[in-house]
């Protein structure tokens, strides 16, 4: 089966791309855990870094830099935001297509994506990104 990541950077599955230009591309993702939720990720099919050769170095760490522009253009860079790099199925990657998680808007707390004591403790992950 063809990655879905591959099938909508070529755009044969329809989703609202953010930010695009020769080497990335960031579209909101379909199951946000924030109230800003997009991923961004290389338009070169690297399944993770794990997978990553030494002649990716520059593509990979750009990811970082993508994310650093896209939160001050999403506002976010000041108020802070979260960034989630899952590598592997084990660690909860679902797509075979590296990508970076950007998330921001509100308080994490309320996110959904770590369950919290009335005091504000972390008690557990509540699921998987």
């Amino acid at each position: 089966m063809p990655c879905i990541f591959c099938q909508i950077i070529k755009k044969k599955i329809p989703t609202e791309i953010i930010y695009e230009d020769k080497k990335y591309i960031v579209f909101k993702d379909i199951n946000p855990r924030a109230p800003i939720h997009v991923l961004i990720m290389p338009k070169k099919h690297i399944v993770s870094l794990a997978e990553a050769a030494n002649k990716d170095k520059a593509l990979i760490s750009g990811l970082m830099w993508q994310a650093k522009i896209l939160a001050e253009k999403l506002k976010i860079d000041k108020s802070g935001y979260k960034l989630i790099l899952n590598c592997g199925r084990e660690a909860g990657q679902i797509v075979g297509h590296i990508h970076l998680h950007l998330l921001g808007g509100g308080d994490y707390k309320n996110w959904g994506i770590y369950q919290h004591s009335k005091e504000g403790k972390i008690l557990s992950k509540a699921f998987k990104i």
